[in-house]
């Protein structure tokens, strides 16, 4: 689906099922929001399973990136008002909110700053804060195959690494790289500022009211689970899913694990 959110064309991505934009609020939405240097393909089966059980699914590029227009919003509020604008493009009151890394961050501050849009909300690979290490900062401003490079070495287990795709014949970290690098010149350095940048605490999470899933792999070596954990125990009332063998690209590496996890929290 094409649309324009705040003056610039926006793809939103609806799960492989036809929405119509005047119809979006008929069924119950769920939005996913990627990651850094990332879009809207990395929620393939999540998206589409949603989208052909009952809710209208919104899997968006981000400006800047996939088939999006504009620049990349560069800080994680900016983005969290974009999905705002987004819903109220497309007449939604209220979403259930997916994100993924970066996209996590961004839902964590919708959750947070427009408390009255999000109906639930799940964090995938999720960190508070989210630093990132000056070395890959540097990559992605300077060599952005060399940034993608280390990505791929700490977003997948040791298994993953070796293989484990559950598509038979495809690489998981040959897509990935792909997938990297048809995002535009600058894109990689502005998400990660971004995540690098962003100043919210712990302590600020007890303001969140609506229902929370934090989704955790065992062997995630950029979002470490125990960090997860923090933030699960801030949120009031929110759950924990440990997907065991699981590295931080999670829709990738075990998709069903986190499918199975967002229906039982969602459905």
């Amino acid at each position: 689906m094409q649309i324009t959110v705040n003056g610039h064309a926006t793809y939103v991505y609806t799960g492989g099922k036809k929405l119509d934009a005047a119809a979006v609020d008929r069924q119950p939405v769920v939005v996913f929001i990627h990651g850094a240097q990332q879009d809207h393909s990395c929620w393939g089966l999540q998206s589409r399973w949603f989208a052909h059980h009952g809710f209208s699914v919104l899997a968006p590029d981000l400006p800047g990136h996939g088939l999006s227009a504009g620049e990349p919003l560069g800080s994680v509020e900016r983005i969290a008002d974009w999905i705002v604008a987004l819903l109220d493009t497309l007449g939604v009151a209220q979403a259930r909110i997916v994100g993924h890394s970066m996209g996590s961050l961004v839902t964590v501050e919708l959750a947070v700053r427009h408390a009255g849009r999000v109906k639930q909300a799940a964090l995938i690979g999720t960190s508070l804060p989210m630093p990132v290490a000056p070395v890959l900062l540097d990559a992605a401003r300077d060599n952005e195959p060399k940034a993608a490079a280390m990505i791929n070495d700490w977003s997948y287990s040791a298994g993953g690494q070796i293989g484990g795709n559950t598509v038979p014949g495809l690489w998981l970290l040959g897509v990935n790289q792909r997938l990297m690098a048809r995002q535009k010149p600058g894109v990689f350095h502005a998400d990660l500022a971004a995540c690098n940048a962003y100043a919210r605490t712990l302590d600020t999470l007890s303001a969140i009211a609506a229902p929370v899933l934090v989704i955790a792999g065992s062997q995630d070596k950029m979002t470490s689970p125990k960090v997860a954990k923090a933030v699960q125990a801030a949120i009031p009332g929110a759950r924990l899913a440990t997907i065991e063998g699981g590295g931080h690209a999670l829709m990738a590496e075990r998709p069903d694990a986190v499918l199975d996890a967002l229906i039982a929290f969602l459905v």
